[in-house]
This record gives structure tokens, C-alpha cells and sequence, in this order.
């Protein structure tokens, strides 16, 4: 019995890091405000709750755009989709190197700091890459 309390405890608490799909309705008025005034030509937007935080997906002059923001309305993440032309050199060979699998997919990542790192998203994760193109971490996706 303890056991099934642990098992469904566990599960919960996953379920709850997880993002969760939420209606626009859903997400406060500041965020919106903010989301709206920044983004005014976003189009396709989807919003979604992960602990705390909101993430609101779009296409803004058909670039793909994610962007993370606490309840009252402050960025804490903005993730743009890039061209493999436009990631950081050295990077490709390294995973060319390392990983031996073609890059599907890249992002531009700015942190609430203003850091700017790189993802390059290969078959079952990501990679992370500092501004200069040097490898920072992978994280499965």
C-alpha cells in the first residue's frame, strides 16, 4: 500500500512539471498586456502553464517564437527559430563530431539576464551551446 501512495504521489507531482496547454483566458491580464504589446503581429498563438510560469508559442513574420513569462507579466525566456546557417561557428563539427546526427532543428535562446545561447535539436534531444558556439549541455527533448 505504501508503495501505490509513493507510485501515485510521484506521478503527480511529474504530471505537474509538465507544460500544460491553457486557454488565453487562463493566463493573467498583465502577461497578455505585455505578450500583446511586444508581439503585436503574432499570429497562431498557443499558451501554456508549466509550474509558475506562462509559455506562449506563435509565428511573428513566419518565424517560430516561444516566450517564457511569470505572473506579472516579466520575460524570462524568448526562444527564436533559426536557420542552421545563422548557429554560432565551430558549432556544426562539433556535433558532426560528438553526436555523428544531422541538426533538424535550431533556436536563438536570450535568458531574463540577456545571455544568449543556442539550441540545436537533434533526434531525442537538444543541444545547448554558449554565444561563442562552445557546448554547454544536452537535454532530451
Amino acid at each position: 500500500m505504501r508503495r501505490l501512495v509513493l507510485v501515485v504521489i510521484s506521478m503527480v507531482i511529474t504530471s505537474l512539471t509538465f507544460a500544460q496547454s491553457v486557454h488565453e483566458k487562463q493566463v493573467p491580464a498583465q502577461v497578455k498586456k505585455v505578450f500583446h504589446t511586444n508581439y503585436p503581429t503574432a499570429k497562431n498563438v498557443k499558451w501554456d502553464k508549466e509550474g509558475e510560469m506562462f509559455e506562449v508559442n506563435f509565428d511573428q513574420n513566419n518565424v517560430k517564437h516561444s516566450v517564457v513569462f511569470d505572473h506579472q507579466g516579466n520575460i524570462h525566456e524568448i526562444e527564436v527559430k533559426i536557420e542552421l546557417s545563422q548557429l554560432p561557428k565551430g558549432l556544426m563539427e562539433y556535433v558532426k563530431t560528438h553526436y555523428k546526427q544531422a541538426i533538424m532543428g535550431a533556436a536563438k535562446i536570450i535568458d531574463v539576464r540577456g545571455a544568449i545561447t543556442y539550441e540545436a535539436e537533434i533526434k531525442g534531444m537538444d543541444l545547448i551551446f554558449d554565444a561563442n558556439g562552445k557546448f554547454m549541455k544536452e537535454m532530451n527533448n
